[in-house]
């Protein structure tokens, strides 16, 4: 399985529907990326992904953090 958001191969079986079996969840180890396997093929399919939220590994390094939060002001 390829990872819809950053075409890892890195991708795992998180859970599944504690009934039925009616879904499973998967996660990409690369990106952290998650999704339904009863999502449409526009999330669950590499090639129908929109490409404005593709991403690629060799960037992640380079991309913005979630800045700290600051402490309280007292007034």
């Amino acid at each position: 399985m390829i990872c819809p958001r950053c075409d890892s191969e890195k991708v795992e079986l998180l859970t599944t529907a504690p009934k039925d079996n009616a879904w499973e969840v998967y996660i990409c180890e690369t990106c952290t990326f998650s999704w339904r396997n009863t999502e449409g093929e526009n999330i669950t399919d590499p090639e129908q992904y929109s490409s404005k939220f593709k991403l690629k590994p060799e960037e992640f390094e380079h991309l913005d953090q979630i800045p700290p939060i600051p402490d309280l002001i007292n007034k």
